[in-house]
């Protein structure tokens, strides 16, 4: 495979850390910028929305400039963005911040995956792409851990310091490695939405959307969660989030194996329902540290062993546009992950941290719901147009 392709997949996995950084140091964010814990939460959320929204637009609107110059300058917005976070003294400054850096991700995200498209032979356009989801699913999983250890070192502001040198080490490689690449056949967004006329897919996207809610109603105030039942050190935090990084990307490869094994449709009810399961019991675990360890363990896994099933699903139903499929389940994810650390915060306000994890498991269950509708939704079909032909006759 292209080795440029790798190259961009790293700048998906830069960009991609800022996303859910702040989850692992939102008591010390919210210390330093006297807000409370549930409002640096919202500095997630709104990274998420904006992230969902602006890759498709931000592309659309830049259809007819050159690729590696837009790349470049999203990038460089990229890193003004973390700059910006290195130095805000406030919670308004921060939002600022925020939208810089997820508005310029998105469109890096984008154009990373309509490129490696373009720079893969045919044959292993699937695989390119693939790759470029692998930095950016890893992002999100090792983002908290490695911030959390850098923020309990130097200071919360320390991880997007980090960030900013490696984006501008991206930059660099970009500059040097990257060919000039004349602009694609760029798809209008009024094609990329009309899929979701199709039940079949709009309940298929539901289910990325509804998982990830569940799951970010407890995982975006996880430190907050581990604190206050548990009462672990700033070290054994660390170590918390390093354990459940490394379960989530192993996750991620299993998920993958059983995906061929048994088919994305199966999979994707079994991973739902046992989620849901190890969800529920999270609360109930703390009563001690190693079964908690044991149960986070296994909800990590399982968070990200979904994706490998819901993209070869999503493939599969509709494979006139995988490429449009991929890239809307991509926004799918982030809104998701706004929705749960919006919840997640609302219920820290109403009641306790505790019942995250409660909360969330509401979403995943209407998850495996959504997982039955667009499994059988042609089988419906097709029994429904029966019937009506049977009274027609009658």
């Amino acid at each position: 495979m292209n080795f440029k392709i790798y190259i961009l997949a790293i700048a998906c996995f830069v960009t991609g850390m800022v996303e859910l950084i702040v989850g692992g140091m939102l008591d010390l964010v919210s210390s330093d910028l006297h807000i409370s814990v549930s409002t640096a939460g919202q500095l997630i959320t709104l990274y998420s929305v904006v992230f969902a929204v602006s890759g498709p637009v931000l592309l659309a609107a830049a259809s007819r400039v050159e690729r590696k110059l837009l790349y470049q300058c999203a990038l460089l917005v990229f890193i003004a963005g973390n700059v910006l976070s290195v130095v805000s003294p406030n919670f308004t400054m921060m939002v600022i911040a925020r939208i810089l850096s997820a508005a310029s991700a998105a469109l890096i995200t984008v154009l990373s995956i309509t490129m490696a498209s373009q720079m893969a032979e045919p044959a292993y356009r699937a695989r390119a792409i693939g790759v470029i989801f692998m930095g950016v699913s890893g992002s999100l999983v090792l983002g908290v851990p490695v911030g959390m250890m850098l923020g309990n070192a130097f200071g919360w502001r320390a991880p997007f310091v980090m960030i900013s040198i490696l984006a501008v080490i991206s930059f660099i490689a970009v500059q040097i490695f990257i060919t000039k690449t004349p602009p694609g056949e760029t798809v209008p967004l009024r094609k990329q939405l009309a899929s979701l006329k199709n039940g079949k897919i709009i309940f298929g996207q539901l289910i990325t959307i509804l998982m990830l809610t569940g799951h970010l109603t407890l995982y975006a105030y996880l430190t907050p969660f581990l604190q206050e039942t548990l009462h672990l050190s700033p070290s054994m935090l660390s170590l918390f989030y390093f354990i459940f990084g490394i379960a989530a990307v192993l996750g991620g490869g299993a998920g993958g194996w059983v995906t061929d094994r048994f088919g994305p449709e199966k999979s994707i009810l079994t991973i739902v329902s046992v989620f849901a399961v190890a969800m529920l019991l999270m609360p109930v675990s703390t009563v001690s540290v190693y079964v908690c360890l044991i149960v986070m363990i296994v909800w990590s896994m399982l968070s990200w062993s979904i994706s490998p099933s819901m993209q070869s699903y999503l493939i599969k139903a509709a494979p006139e546009s995988p490429d449009i499929q991929q890239s809307l389940n991509s926004s799918a994810s982030h809104i998701g992950i706004a929705l749960g650390s919006a919840i997640g915060g609302m219920v820290i306000e109403g009641s306790s941290v505790y019942y995250n994890a409660w909360v969330g498991v509401i979403f995943v269950l209407l998850a495996l719901g959504s997982a039955v509708l667009s499994i059988t939704w042609k089988k419906r079909r097709v029994e429904s147009r029966a019937a009506a032909g049977v009274q027609e006759t009658s």
